[in-house]
């Protein structure tokens, strides 16, 4: 067996086992070899947040909206026209951090199940106006009950005061991010 061969081989026996954390651990390694000057801790960190987000939000649309019919980006959208009120659509993609034009499809979808109203806004004729159905009020609070529940089953893992402190410490990473004009929906 060549020398080539025999790294193959070996990559492959780790390939085999890495898993989904591991990979964290394996990709700082191997980044941190590959281009000397890396900052590891940041990209840790950011490799954490996100896979800790993505399966959150994972196991939350398959636990608890998909079995309701709701897709992540629906219930997105029906939360915050439940807590913001009617709004126009522009500020509905806004607060729900997703783009325009995917809420403007969500909504098309939403209104013909009947969970979404949508009027044109009396003070400009462009611009709609996203309500809640008496059965969209019905279904958000359904599904926000039970996306509740597992958030709380979520955050048991951590006591109330370290629950504040990551709170403080997402809080402190986000507001800092004005700084060097990091880029977000708007």
């Amino acid at each position: 067996m060549t020398e080539d061969q025999s790294a193959a081989s070996q990559d492959r026996i780790a390939q085999d086992q890495l898993h989904f954390w591991s990979f964290i651990d394996h990709a700082v390694a191997a980044a941190a070899r590959e281009i000397p000057g890396l900052n590891p801790l940041s990209m840790r960190l950011v490799l954490t947040l996100h896979r800790a987000a993505n399966m959150l939000v994972y196991d939350l649309e398959s636990s608890v909206h998909r079995p309701r019919g709701l897709s992540w980006g629906g219930f997105r959208v029906l939360f915050v026209i439940w807590l913001a009120g009617p709004t126009e659509a522009r500020k509905a993609a806004e607060l729900s951090g997703m783009s325009r034009a995917a809420v403007s499809a969500l909504v098309n979808t939403l209104e013909r199940d009947g969970l979404v109203t949508k009027e044109r806004a009396a003070y400009d004729g462009r611009a709609v106006v996203l309500g809640l159905s008496d059965q969209g009020r019905e279904v958000i609070k359904d599904a926000f009950t039970a996306h509740n529940t597992r958030e709380s089953e979520w955050a048991q893992a951590l006591s109330e005061d370290d629950q504040e402190t990551l709170i403080a410490l997402l809080e402190k990473l986000t507001t800092h991010s004005a700084h060097f004009d990091a880029r977000h929906r708007t």
